[in-house]
């Protein structure tokens, strides 16, 4: 053992020196600053890359969906003139025009909706979010009941085979 007493420590013990910040500082400048901002950057291209291919896919599957509604809007258009002339038959000629008038309106709602590009459709979905928030929410509850409704019937269904 040594003979020297021991002694508290002061702040001065702990104080690096001059030699131990430059090392400190060192790797920063030395590359390592760099490799961070590296990896950074390649994060933000990263994220940027990924948010453009959500972005893609999403519209992707908005055009599919707008082209099947369109479709669906068709068929149920013709569905209503081909029923006209039945309703013509059995109720008379008054709620025979009525049909006619749904097929109309429905044929001149997909023609609108064909026409219309998708960035066009979300506008005016935005516009009336704005102007009636209410109807917007109605029509989403709506929307939500009927989907829930299919869903439930598909899965009945299915339980049964």
């Amino acid at each position: 053992m040594s003979d020297t007493p021991l002694q508290p420590m002061t702040d001065q013990d702990a104080a690096p020196t001059a030699g131990d910040a430059a090392q400190v500082a060192d790797p920063l400048k030395n590359g390592e600053g760099t490799r961070f901002s590296e990896a950074k950057q390649a994060l933000t291209d990263n994220t940027v890359k990924l948010r453009e291919q959500a972005g893609d896919k999403a519209r992707g599957l908005a055009e599919d969906g707008k082209a099947r509604a369109s479709s669906a809007l068709g068929q149920l258009s013709q569905l209503l003139s081909d029923a006209a002339g039945q309703v013509d038959e059995k109720l008379g000629e008054q709620y025979g025009q009525y049909a006619r008038n749904a097929a109309e309106k429905v044929q001149g709602f997909s023609s609108q909706l064909d026409e219309k590009s998708v960035d066009d459709l979300i506008d005016s979905a935005r516009d009336l979010v704005r102007k009636s928030p209410g109807v917007a929410i109605g029509a989403a509850a709506a929307v939500g009941f009927v989907v829930a409704r299919l869903l439930t019937a598909g899965l009945d269904q299915r339980d049964r085979t």
